[in-house]
């Protein structure tokens, strides 16, 4: 394998003019320049990541913690963080926390012993003391789906409130009177946020949410199939259930086969967080869908903006709701967008991130 000593051989000059080309240094001439990229192709040099990470003190490598690689959301978050990091420069080491907080502690420190140059975030709680030292110590960090309030750290996320809402109104509008929720960890910001987004759409109808309509989920598929069947064993079962995750919703739409029964005829699904295969189910899903793609792409650019001395910003991007045909829709019903219920309320402070700065997009 040639060396950087091969490659100041071939063009005619020293390893320290190689060594500016290679950084771009400006002080290099166009024909130093020139030959030493000529030689550098010719003799397939590679330079020593490692070395030059301890000259530049960078690796040009992020981290990205997510909270479960299995659940297709996730999937396809890192995928766009994996495909913007690498149109910026950057690679990405990825650790997978299976919604456990232990786990997502062990990959931080380990992440942060590799000297990664900013670390990508989706918290699986907020009590971490690992998590908040890191924050709080400047690693350069963003927070990514979910976060962990009252750390000012960039959010990089969605917001769904709207959407949920859109549900509740179209729910209704479709008779359905009896709504229950599957709801995620209480622990997550975006558990949190999708249980009271509910509660306060069901408030502007009228409706109540009584602790019998409450399943407690966990994100995971078997917790979805459980809260569906103590539903269907209730003396009058809900007539839709909203799974706050996708996961959850395969779960309940499991139980629900199990008993016999079918969706939508003899109870309404909906699914927070769409992903590509709810529209060949029997019937398509009715999903809230999250700008996934968009927010990976986001928050790679955050990151690197806090990286690389620029100051970095907070986004948020809004949620919206796919209307199929498990909730009683008419089977000839197309994909669309549907109107906001009568009575949009702020969120409780409790689930607002806490960034320096703000930035909403549509």
């Amino acid at each position: 394998m040639a060396s950087i000593k091969d490659v100041a051989a071939e063009a005619g000059v020293s390893v320290a003019t190689v060594s500016r080309v290679l950084n771009d240094h400006p002080s290099v001439s166009a024909d130093a320049r020139t030959r030493v990229l000529a030689a550098v192709e010719a003799l397939g040099y590679r330079p020593n990541a490692v070395a030059r990470s301890l000259r530049t003190d960078q690796t040009r490598t992020l981290g990205l913690v997510i909270s479960d690689v299995l659940n297709p959301y996730f999937t396809h978050l890192a995928r766009s963080v994996e495909e913007e990091a690498r149109a910026l420069g950057y690679s990405v080491i990825i650790g997978n926390a299976d919604e456990r907080p232990d786990l997502q502690d062990h990959h931080v420190r380990t992440l942060l012993d590799r000297r990664i140059d900013g670390l990508l975030v989706s918290p699986t709680d907020g009590g971490s003391p690992l998590m908040l030292d890191a924050a709080r110590s400047g690693t350069p960090m963003v927070f990514v789906d979910r976060w962990i309030a009252g750390v000012d750290v960039p959010v990089v996320r969605s917001d769904g409130r709207t959407a949920v809402h859109d549900l509740v109104a179209h729910l209704h509008g479709l008779g359905h009177r009896r709504l229950a929720i599957i709801a995620g960890p209480a622990a997550t910001t975006t558990g949190r946020e999708r249980v009271e987004a509910f509660r306060q759409a069901l408030a502007a109808y009228g409706l109540p949410l009584p602790d019998s309509h409450i399943g407690q989920g966990d994100f995971q598929a078997e917790s979805g199939r459980r809260a569906m069947e103590r539903f269907l064993d209730l003396a009058e079962p809900p007539q839709a259930v909203f799974a706050a995750d996708n996961l959850m919703a395969l779960g309940a739409l499991d139980a629900v086969r199990v008993r016999g029964l079918r969706v939508p005829d003899d109870i309404a699904l909906a699914a927070f967080d769409d992903i590509p295969w709810f529209v060949h189910t029997d019937p398509p899903i009715t999903a809230i869908a999250q700008p996934t793609g968009e927010l990976g792409r986001a928050a790679v650019r955050a990151l690197v903006d806090r990286i690389e001395g620029r100051p970095p910003e907070s986004v948020t991007l809004p949620a919206r709701l796919v209307a199929r045909r498990s909730c009683g829709e008419p089977a000839s019903a197309e994909p669309r967008a549907l109107r906001k219920p009568p009575v949009l309320q702020e969120a409780t402070a409790s689930t607002e991130p806490s960034p320096a700065t703000n930035r909403s997009q549509s």
